[in-house]
């Protein structure tokens, strides 16, 4: 609830700290003392658009912080998760939301003195607070709301949930086959030439990286006398006449005739002359093996180009790398077999489909059923606090229309809409185009009672919801507010009397000072001062014995109410 609002050089206010409390605050005072300030600069805090004429005359700046504090802070919490911060600031402390606005219209915004967007403090400010006056109704008007409003009611949360995951299935599912179409579509449009190219490939058989092992033959290939002119000289330096075997033979019977003198000492030489005589036979083999393979393929080297000619031209053709061409004989495949497979595929797409469909139509209906059902609920709630409001002909309705299959979401496949018909024998309409000014308002109070309990809001302000009534209607207007007091914190901007003396706090709004020295001020009336302001709304300047004795009257019978 909100539990603050601290207001500094907004208009006539320089300095203003009020404490509101649970229940039914109501704030009063002469016209044009500023209570409709304090709701602009309420809006402020909680996103509304800013108007540099709110800044206070000669002020560099103005700034309002509302706080709230939550028994329940877990909603709150999630809401702070979803734009991003931290969700501590919720925790067991209060939450402040803070704007503050230069004089030349620049606006910051804060959540508990992180900086946010003013977008962001608006969507947490519509979640704490709505502000109701006789022509606005933050939703209550607006038809496209009321399905969620009917939905709260009747505590839908779990059907809703259920409803959207079943929306979200369907919608996957028509996905998955609208791309399935496309994809066959445009295969088969190209199916002649995927064939011509997989059986190109199929021929060609190409393997990955053969391209880099053909470049490397084929340059062997086409420098073959040379590679086996170089053979033939490093085979002549190892195993000719004066060739490195030779002399390692000889040096290895030169340390055999030491040995007998020498000992031990020569062992590990002639065993590293053993070992360097076998690693010369294996390299003469080698070489030896390589001349005859380069001499056996040297007639390869034309089907070696040509192999490698056709690798590069069938890429060039596909606008690949040759190292790419497997990956795509394999992918030309698949897309053969897709088209073959095509209609088998398609139809258990739409087998999936329409099983889906059906899931979903099935809870939907279901969700239908169940908004039906509340709605007569709702209604008969709404119709039973319309003859205390003086509205006994009026009559309200919940509307439900089906709505075309292009239009099912995940919210349903119905739409939901509040009506109402003033008199007898007049057909239903919408609320702001119905009723008159005095009648919406009392219409709006009616349904906003009826809805408490679902009111997902911890707080409502309603501006002069009594405006344009009075007596015994104003008294009935005095205790629905009462009634949604006691479960919601409301704040009541007032000029009836009656409405006045169903509150639990009072604040009285008034103008001080004279000339440019003018400032609003707030005071938390006392029960004296409380029926001495009630008396002046009866009476006027002139506060009377009678105007006493009434108001004392009026708040007498609001505790006994």
């Amino acid at each position: 609830m909100l539990s603050a609002l601290s207001i500094r050089d907004i208009v006539l206010i320089d300095r203003l700290d009020l404490a509101f409390k649970k229940g039914l605050s109501v704030l009063t005072g002469e016209t044009g003392a500023g209570k409709s300030i304090l709701l602009d600069a309420l809006g402020l805090a909680l996103g509304a658009r800013a108007d540099s004429g709110l800044v206070r005359h000669g002020a560099s700046q103005a700034s309002v912080t509302a706080t709230f504090e939550f028994q329940d802070p877990a909603p709150v919490r999630r809401i702070l998760d979803e734009i991003g911060l931290d969700a501590e600031a919720a925790g067991d402390g209060p939450l402040l939301l803070r704007r503050v606005m230069s004089a030349d219209g620049r606006t910051r915004a804060f959540i508990d003195d992180q900086p946010v967007s003013v977008g962001t403090l608006r969507r947490l400010g519509d979640a704490l607070v709505e502000i109701q006056g006789q022509f606005d109704a933050q939703g209550l008007l607006d038809a496209a709301t009321h399905r969620q409003f009917l939905d709260d009611y009747a505590g839908h949360d779990v059907l809703l949930r259920k409803v959207s995951d079943a929306h979200a299935a369907w919608t996957e599912a028509r996905d998955a086959l609208e791309r399935a179409g496309s994809d066959t579509a445009r295969a088969r449009e190209q199916e002649e030439f995927l064939r011509y190219a997989s059986d190109e490939l199929n021929r060609l058989a190409p393997q990955a990286g053969e391209e880099a092992e053909l470049a490397a033959l084929r340059d062997m290939l086409a420098n073959a006398g040379q590679v086996i002119e170089g053979i033939g000289q490093a085979l002549e330096n190892i195993s000719g006449d004066a060739g490195a075997e030779a002399r390692l033979a000889s040096a290895q019977r030169v340390l055999d005739r030491l040995t007998p003198r020498a000992g031990d000492r020569l062992a590990g030489a002639l065993a590293a002359l053993d070992r360097a005589a076998a690693e010369l036979q294996e390299a003469e083999m080698g070489l030896s093996g390589l001349a005859q393979d380069i001499e056996a393929d040297s007639a390869r080297l034309e089907e070696v180009d040509d192999r490698l000619h056709a690798l590069r031209g069938v890429a060039r053709k596909h606008g690949v790398e040759p190292d790419a061409l497997p990956g795509l004989r394999e992918d030309l495949a698949r897309r053969l077999e897709a088209i073959d497979a095509g209609d088998g595929a398609l139809e258990r797409l739409r087998a999936e489909v329409a099983r889906a469909r059906d899931d979903y139509a099935a809870l939907a209906r279901d969700l239908s059923a169940s908004r039906a059902a509340a709605g007569k609920h709702l209604d008969a709630d709404v119709m039973a606090e319309l003859p205390p409001l003086r509205l006994e002909k009026a009559r309200f309705t919940t509307l439900l229309e089906p709505l075309a299959e292009a239009n099912w979401s995940e919210h349903g496949m119905d739409r939901v809409a509040f009506q109402v018909a003033t008199n007898p024998g007049t057909p239903f309409g919408p609320l702001n185009r119905i009723a008159s000014g005095g009648e919406l308002s009392r219409f709006l109070l009616a349904l906003r009672v009826a809805l408490a309990a679902a009111n997902p809001l911890p707080t409502l302000i309603f501006d002069e919801v009594d405006a344009g009534v009075g007596g015994a209607v104003a008294a009935a207007v005095g205790e629905r507010l009462q009634k949604l007091g006691a479960r919601l914190q409301v704040l009541v901007v007032t000029h009836s009397p009656q409405v006045a003396a169903k509150g639990t706090a009072h604040w009285r709004i008034a103008k001080s000072g004279d000339g440019e020295r003018l400032a609003t001020t707030a005071t938390a009336l006392d029960p004296d001062e409380r029926r001495e302001e009630i008396a002046r709304m009866l009476s006027g300047e002139v506060v009377t014995k009678e105007a006493r004795a009434a108001a004392a009257s009026l708040l007498q019978a609001s505790v006994g109410a």
